[in-house]
């Protein structure tokens, strides 16, 4: 039997990769895992009515694209928040969770070749949310890993690349709050970003799962700062979700919104592979997307949690607490050493840095960091927050 080459470059995924690492080993307490972003913050009480009001719907066939009402919903949310006017019938699409979207997207979009024939070049920050290198191998891309570090904000110059390459360029990938560090994308550079889009031709996936988990400013939206700017429609495309927004990541509920061609391109290919979600859950997103105020309430308890980890860790050299997102990118010598420590001294367990990011002329922007999830109960969290800096930090 012959096999496909196109994934034999990929690492193993993070979760098997810590386990790999840490499971052969005792851990030193009370085993608390601080390593997945799976909100643990309760979800609106009216879910389950909601589902029972329409459980005879688990009986039809759901519509591939998104119900009506479920599409309406979205739209009118994106005109709240960001003041942006869509097309509920042509702009937007729901998706069984985002991570397909930001899949399928790049299938649907993506040429196979560029307008000068040259094979096309997907950008990606350095860490990143994986799905985005699977989705380039997927479809015979070029990946481009930029660094983020500390110097660039946490997000990817892009601008800083030869022209060869941006000429190239076909899809870039930027996710905003981001996944580790918890950076903003603040206009300026969204309005840059979307320039150096326009001038050298590419579209911009923006990842903005994170958008409604904030400390003060809400972040602005590619989507609003490219209507602002006058740029073709079809330059960004973004992607959302009830995961972390209401705490419903097991809802798998997002959409994807964008010009009227990319949305197009991308249900005619999910018309054909798409994995719809059933009605009654649509009955539930539809009204998530219609309801403000659970998000303000799970957003005051984030704030309060970034007040603790601000405390705990106050007097750590290089702690910056994130702007947004429930994540904390903690420096340390080295990410596996730090989270073999952490497991066998006490219990708790965390993700290497390294883990979510690839090596680039044999460095790796990760490999100094640890990813902590601040998605446990307050006083839960706190234990753990207190635990890790005086085991690593002490």
């Amino acid at each position: 039997m012959t096999f496909p080459e196109r994934y034999s470059s990929l690492p193993e995924y993070a979760f098997p990769r810590l386990r790999s690492l840490l499971d052969a080993h005792r851990p030193g307490g009370e085993v608390m895992d601080m390593t997945i972003g799976e909100p643990k913050h309760p979800f609106p009480e009216w879910v389950p009515q909601v589902i029972a009001q329409h459980v005879q719907e688990f009986g039809k066939y759901p519509p591939n694209d998104g119900s009506t009402e479920l599409l309406q919903s979205i739209s009118d949310w994106l005109r709240r928040r960001y003041g942006v006017q869509i097309d509920p019938a042509t702009q937007v699409m729901a998706l069984n969770g985002t991570r397909e979207g930001l899949f399928n997207a790049l299938l649907a979009l993506c040429p196979e070749r560029t307008a000068r024939g040259e094979r096309p070049v997907v950008l990606i920050p350095n860490p990143f949310y994986q799905v985005y290198a699977v989705a380039a191998a997927t479809v015979g891309a070029d990946a481009v890993f930029l660094p983020t570090s500390a110097a660039t904000g946490f997000l990817p110059d892009y601008s800083q690349l030869s022209p060869d390459i941006l000429n190239r360029t076909e899809i870039a990938y930027i996710c905003s709050p981001t996944n580790p560090q918890g950076a903003v994308a603040d206009r300026d550079y969204w309005a840059n970003l979307i320039a150096l889009a326009e001038k050298y031709d590419f579209q911009i996936f923006a990842d903005e799962c994170y958008s409604e988990i904030y400390r003060d400013t809400p972040p602005p939206g590619a989507l609003e700062v490219a209507r602002e700017g006058g740029a073709d429609t079809d330059r960004v495309v973004v992607f959302h979700s009830l995961s972390k927004r209401s705490n419903l990541p097991g809802l798998r509920s997002g959409f994807v919104a964008g010009g009227p061609e990319s949305i197009h391109r991308v249900r005619q290919l999910r018309a054909y592979a798409g994995a719809p979600l059933p009605l009654p859950l649509q009955r539930v997103a539809e009204r998530a997307w219609a309801d403000e105020a659970h998000v303000a309430d799970n957003r005051a308890l984030y704030q309060e949690k970034y007040a603790l980890a601000d405390e705990v860790f106050a007097g750590v050299e290089d702690y910056q607490g994130p702007e947004a997102g429930f994540f904390l990118w903690l420096p340390v010598e080295d990410g596996e050493a730090a989270a073999m420590k952490l497991w066998t001294e006490t219990g708790v367990r965390v993700l290497p840095g390294a883990y979510l990011s690839r090596d680039v002329s044999n460095q790796n922007p990760g490999k100094g960091y640890i990813r902590v999830a601040m998605v446990a109960p307050k006083q839960e969290m706190q234990s753990g927050l207190i635990k890790i800096r005086d085991c690593l930090f002490t």
